[in-house]
């Protein structure tokens, strides 16, 4: 039996002394970040990780026998294995590197257009789906002649339940884990329990969840899951479709070029074996690495401490933000991770995003990638503030005086 590993004691201060750029000064004020759902900050582990593959291995990686290559693909390939066991997917090949959330939904939609899609199938999504979760889909529906369905949202910002339009030509459900503009976590166990019932392949876009909550792509039951490096402490242009072995050794590859072929002849090419059959190219590396470590990072920490904490963050954000008259909040949801969207009666969200700048914080005004949810709210955009393990209570305090004094000179 292998001791248990004591992980620190979850120390706000000690976690920000980790990240370089919390130390910048916006218009001279001390940087207030609360723009973590957009893309996180990195701590400097994986600033350095990714420095180092190129100061010491910059090689590319299965493609050469000299030492640089060699050490290179073992760092890449030990990141896979590390995701692997974050999210508890039973092989290393069943994790495919991507260059994000984005790359990863379009080739889920691709591939699986390409071997399940026929005229009047139906693809399900949710009403609350970022633009990356939509768009690739109403294009692969146009290609094979189905059709979009939608989950319709409830005042509070969930799923109707009892309104999820099933039949019996769904092929793809295909849903948020957690929304990037409300921060609701869905219930997407019970959808997908449901969906195997019907024999419905499932996708799940985790990219707001994975920094956030424990993913175990077993227990979800899900057939793909995808997220990205950047929003969970990782670098930018990675991100991972995790496929359950058995469907994507049926799926066709959505791009050709080098390293995801066996054989290639002017009359047919033969495909590699998982995961490289999905990995056309020269991978980011460097980018791979620092995924990996980012993930080990999170790993080092007790993780509900960290979404314990983001809860406070949320809880008191939310109490303090709805003392400002005319502020309404956008989601309601039982359960949500550290994100909160809101509008202000008179006030438009840029105008206040570019006040609230001018006092060192960042937050993301919009639509945030999902026009739709706006539609269904009756709103153009959303002031959100989005929080990280390495916020805290008096950032928050400083976002809301900040906000009250904008208020004041905008209304």
């Amino acid at each position: 039996m292998k001791p248990e590993v004591l992980k620190p004691v979850f120390d706000v201060q000690e976690i920000r002394a980790q990240f370089p750029i919390l130390k910048e000064l916006v218009h001279g004020k001390p940087l207030v970040y609360f723009d973590n759902a957009a893309t996180s900050q990195k701590p400097r582990r994986v600033i350095k990780a990714e420095s180092a593959y190129y100061a010491t291995i910059n090689s590319n990686v299965h493609r050469g026998v000299h030492t640089l290559s060699t050490k290179a693909t073992e760092a890449q390939e030990a990141a896979r294995e590390t995701i692997r066991r974050h999210i508890n997917a039973r092989h290393a090949h069943e994790v495919i590197f991507t260059s994000g959330t984005t790359g990863s939904l379009n080739l889920a939609a691709f591939s699986l257009g390409q071997l399940l899609l026929k005229q009047g199938d139906e693809v399900l999504i949710s009403g609350m789906e970022h633009h990356a979760n939509i768009v690739p889909w109403q294009m692969v529906c146009e290609r094979h002649g189905a059709q979009l369905k939608v989950i319709p949202i409830t005042d509070s910002g969930e799923w109707d339940l009892a309104q999820v339009p099933f039949s019996d030509k769904t092929r793809v459900l295909a849903v948020s884990h957690v929304s990037n503009t409300l921060g609701t976590i869905n219930p997407v166990k019970e959808l997908i329990a449901e969906a195997k019932k019907r024999g419905i392949i499932t996708v799940l876009d985790g990219a707001q969840a994975i920094a956030h909550l424990d993913v175990d792509v077993q227990d979800l039951g899900c057939d793909l899951y995808a997220f990205s490096g950047h929003k969970a402490y990782g670098p930018t242009g990675t991100g991972v479709l995790y496929g359950r072995e058995e469907l994507l050794e049926r799926m066709p590859p959505w791009q050709g070029g080098g390293e995801m072929i066996d054989t290639v002849t002017f009359e047919k090419t033969t495909y590699a074996k998982l995961p490289f059959k999905f990995e056309a190219g020269t991978p980011h590396i460097a980018g791979i690495i620092g995924l990996g470590e980012a993930i080990r990072w999170m790993e080092d920490y007790d993780k509900p401490a960290m979404a314990k904490h983001e809860h406070e963050l949320l809880e008191h954000a939310s109490n303090q933000l709805l003392d400002i008259d005319g502020l309404r909040i956008i989601g309601s949801a039982k359960e949500k991770v550290g994100v909160i969207s809101f509008v202000i009666e008179g006030v438009h969200h840029y105008d206040l995003g570019t006040l609230l700048d001018q006092q060192g914080i960042a937050v993301r005004t919009g639509h945030h990638c999902t026009q739709p949810l706006m539609e269904r709210f009756g709103v153009t955009g959303t002031t959100r503030a989005s929080f990280a393990c390495f916020n805290t209570m008096e950032e928050v305090d400083a976002m809301v005086a900040a906000t009250k004094k904008a208020v004041k000179m905008l209304r």
